[in-house]
């Protein structure tokens, strides 16, 4: 290797190199030959040293990259290979509930007042007052006729995922006895606790049991049936609480007296 490398610095031909003193009158007579094989050794040799297998530079380059290359798990994963987080629950249902109907969400909310106003009022006042938690649980089953009704329009078109046989009908007809009998107790306490098993049964068919509505309806449909219990179940504490509150004071004056 160094003496094709020396030849190629030097532009000397082979034979003529190692030819020196006596030696090089003997080859005179072939000095022509040795010189064309010499340029030919040249040219092939120099064709050698400037392929990339033999340049040093690229020798180094490609040590230096495999010293520097980091292991496959240590590698930092771009957005696109990294996993992307499934939104959670919570995110997806206020998506859809953002998605829907702009008439259906406003009324739906819009609906809702009459309930969620009535345990308020008497929060803020601090009595109780029977006729609005009666005008409530009143309100609450009609609510509860209309989602059983709902029902029924529902399956009764042609083209509805909802067929009309017995269990999408039947059922629906369900929720409405159930609100007929809350108005039937005279207890508030237990129209409203039968009005909170109606809404529960309504929200079972409705989410899980029959055929689905759209998504954002089902979204819609849990977050009023959730504000509908916790009103009902408001203006029942209050009940409870306005009346502990009356035995007690007839107790203070009894022992007055």
């Amino acid at each position: 290797m160094f003496p094709l490398l020396q030849r190629c610095c030097f532009h000397t031909p082979f034979k003529l190199q190692k030819s020196t003193g006596p030696r090089l009158l003997l080859h005179g007579k072939n000095k022509t030959t040795w010189s064309s094989v010499g340029l030919c050794l040249q040219r092939d040799a120099c064709h050698l040293s400037r392929s990339p297998s033999l340049n040093p530079a690229s020798v180094y380059a490609t040590k230096l990259q495999a010293f520097h290359t980091s292991l496959p798990f240590l590698k930092k994963k771009t957005p696109k290979e990294s996993e992307t987080k499934d939104p959670g629950i919570l995110q997806r249902s206020m998506k859809s509930l953002k998605d829907s109907p702009k008439p259906a969400l406003y009324l739906s909310l819009a609906g809702l007042i009459p309930l969620a106003s009535v345990p308020l009022s008497m929060a803020i006042q601090g009595t109780y007052y029977p006729e609005l938690a009666f005008a409530q649980i009143t309100y609450g089953a009609v609510t509860v006729s209309f989602l059983g009704g709902m029902r029924w329009g529902f399956a009764l078109p042609e083209n509805s995922p909802a067929k009309p046989d017995w269990l999408n009908l039947a059922n629906s007809t369900i929720p409405p006895l159930l609100a007929w009998q809350a108005l039937l107790f005279k207890d508030i306490t237990h129209g409203a606790i039968m009005l909170v098993m109606a809404l529960g049964i309504a929200l079972h068919y409705d989410v899980s049991l029959l055929p689905t509505y759209p998504r954002w309806f089902k979204v819609l449909r849990v977050v009023g049936t959730l504000v509908m219990v916790l009103s009902l179940l408001a203006t029942a504490a209050l009940k409870t609480l306005s009346e502990n509150q009356l035995s007690d004071s007839r107790n203070k004056w009894q022992n007055i007296k």
